[in-house]
């Protein structure tokens, strides 16, 4: 057995961009887990679309060995749609390194972690980061953790994860008040091992890798596994550490973080939060307790998933299930549509989490997609007192059954300069927010910080809300959000008719007020990209049986009076007359046979 006090497990917590994997980087050089001809910047970003973009996606576990001290790093996300990485994270540690650039500030996402952290109970060790370049406001950064934390000031450590300046100080003061982990948590089932698996990833070759965090007892390579929740049995095929790679140890003891290879080849039998057992008899079974997982996440936006060629259907639904196993927060169902054949009614955390997904499916399966616009899920009251969930427009009831609606709302939280505050409050009222108070960060004349808290539709800040808070805040200003409630909305299904025949796949749910609008909008771009007929096409919006916008698109024109040569002008006019009867005649038999093409779809469900 391992001794605990020799072991710190810990992560990094901070807002997008405050340089988490950078200085990841300077802690694996520093304890050299990793050859310097095969150390690159954000090594513990494994995927390219990771490199490519800056962030961290996924959460990395690493094991380091420093001053005789075994130190377990988890390397976490700091968008707001990747939370629910940083709450498996913090679950599988005692203590949390808080990282500040020193350039930027206290971000809304510093703060949602935080509270994070602290439900947990984790020790906290704040970082001023960044502070080799000449933007760096130390001080000033350290007074606003200060009355965030209530910390002495000696205790903020000032790093770069840049030049290294203050990572070994870190890493010293994470060995010297971090917290060392507690076995035996739970006395009934202290004879078996217990480890809480944290994230999973499917292998090609290796199958189902569960990353565990081991609270009781020892695992051993050729043990019987056994996981509580789903009650699946099978061996453990390999055991070990991460360096950051797997690296085989055959063992590992209560207070360890590492990986336990299952043999799993169904992804759906080894789930995030379960609990996992090993060598435990039928009878014994009930005397261990299960370790507390995770709460089920919500997912809060919906868009649906079409492979662009029908017949890639089957590759995409295989790529989903193997997606899902290291992606805990994403759900999906099937679903057909009209226009875009069959697919799947997606669930995502926020739309970064959407983006990062479709991507993956792109570079990961090579699957060409078509990605309809994002929604929320609105809960439907009808007249009989039954309620239901839906989250397309195709699957609201008739408006005569219905009693109300709600959608689900959201607390926004919004960190700002002080002198973008009036953009940011009109941007809000015009997203329908309700303003609840603001928080001085810091007050120091111009450059004071505010911390705005409104309660806001998730619908309003589903699409654009992130870049024009960016732009009305010349990109200073950071949000964080969470699920709120249910409130009632004043919503209804807009219908479009194309040749007086109802397209299902383009009916949307709005706002009633702002229905014209959106009905007008449609029909402007159906008429810019359908192509002619040899009849006059009508598009029209409606709600329920009234017209709310309409547009005509005109016939294609056919010269039936090239042919002639002379004679009176009453010969050209009755080939004229002819021709309009027979559009009339075509118009009249025709209704609903316009074909939309695919590319008029996109352009509608992305507008």
């Amino acid at each position: 057995m391992s001794d605990l006090n020799k072991i710190r497990n810990f992560c990094i917590i901070a807002h997008i961009d405050h340089g988490k994997s950078t200085l990841a980087d300077r802690m694996l050089e520093i304890t050299n887990t990793v050859e310097k001809r095969k150390m690159k910047e954000q090594l513990l970003d494994g995927m390219d679309i990771e490199r490519e973009r800056g962030i961290t996606i996924k959460l990395q576990p690493v094991t380091m060995d420093y001053n005789g001290y075994k130190l377990n790093l988890i390397d976490t996300p700091g968008h707001v749609d990747f939370s629910y990485e940083v709450s498996r994270s913090l679950a599988a540690v005692e203590t949390a390194v808080l990282l500040v650039d020193c350039t930027q500030g206290i971000q809304a996402q510093t703060l949602a972690n935080l509270y994070l952290a602290l439900e947990q109970d984790l020790i906290i060790i704040p970082v001023v980061n960044k502070i080799d370049l000449p933007a760096a406001d130390i001080a000033k950064t350290k007074r606003e953790i200060i009355k965030l934390l209530g910390c002495q000031e000696e205790e903020i450590i000032c790093s770069s994860g840049k030049t290294g300046a203050g990572v070994k100080e870190i890493l010293d003061t994470v060995i010297a008040h971090g917290r060392a982990p507690r076995a035996n948590l739970n006395a009934a089932g202290a004879d078996y091992p217990r480890a809480l698996i944290f994230d999973s990833k499917y292998d090609e070759y290796k199958g189902v890798v569960a990353y565990v965090r081991v609270f009781d007892g020892q695992l051993k390579k050729g043990d019987k596994l056994k996981l509580l929740a789903t009650k699946a049995e099978s061996e453990i095929l390999d055991i070990g550490i991460f360096r950051p790679d797997y690296s085989s140890t055959g063992i590992l003891n209560a207070g360890d973080i590492g990986y336990v290879i299952t043999g799993f080849k169904q992804v759906a039998e080894c789930r995030v939060g379960d609990t996992l057992t090993a060598n435990i008899g039928v009878n014994n079974s009930t005397k261990v307790q299960q370790l507390a997982g995770y709460k089920d996440v919500k997912p809060m936006v919906f868009a649906g998933i079409f492979p662009k060629e029908g017949n890639d259907f089957k590759e995409l639904r295989e790529a989903m299930e193997k997606l899902k196993l290291n992606d805990a927060a994403l759900i999906y169902e099937p679903e057909r549509s009209d226009a875009l054949g069959f697919g799947f009614r997606c669930g995502f955390l926020g739309l970064l989490h959407l983006e990062v997904f479709q991507e993956r499916l792109r570079r990961e399966y090579n699957l060409d997609l078509i990605v309809t616009i994002p929604s929320v899920a609105y809960r439907v009251f009808k007249n009989d007192g039954t309620e239901i969930i839906i989250r397309t427009p195709q699957r609201l009831p008739d408006p005569t059954f219905i009693d109300h609606i709600e959608e689900p709302w959201v607390a926004l939280d919004i960190v700002s300069p002080k002198t973008y505050l009036g953009n940011i409050i009109k941007l809000a009222q015009e997203k329908r927010g309700l303003y609840k108070n603001t928080e001085y960060l810091s007050t120091e004349g111009d450059d004071s910080r505010v911390l705005l808290h409104y309660e806001i539709p998730m619908s309003a800040i589903l699409t654009d809300f992130y870049d024009k808070i960016k732009s009305v805040s010349a990109g200073y200003a950071s949000i964080n959000y969470e699920y709120l409630d249910y409130r009632r909305a004043d919503v209804v299904k807009m219908d479009i008719m194309v040749a007086e025949d109802i397209i299902e796949s383009l009916a949307t749910i709005v706002y009633r007020d702002q229905a014209f609008r959106e009905g007008k909008e449609v029909v402007q771009i159906l008429k810019e990209t359908l192509p002619k007929q040899m009849f006059v096409v009508k598009l029209q919006a409606a709600i329920g049986g009234k017209v709310i916008a309409a547009e005509r698109l005109s016939a294609m024109r056919k010269d039936v009076t090239a042919k002639l040569y002379g004679g009176d002008v009453s010969r050209k006019k009755k080939l004229l007359e002819k021709q309009k009867k027979g559009k009339k005649k075509m118009m009249a038999a025709g209704k609903g046979s316009v074909d939309i093409p695919s590319d008029t779809f996109v352009k509608i469900l992305k507008r």
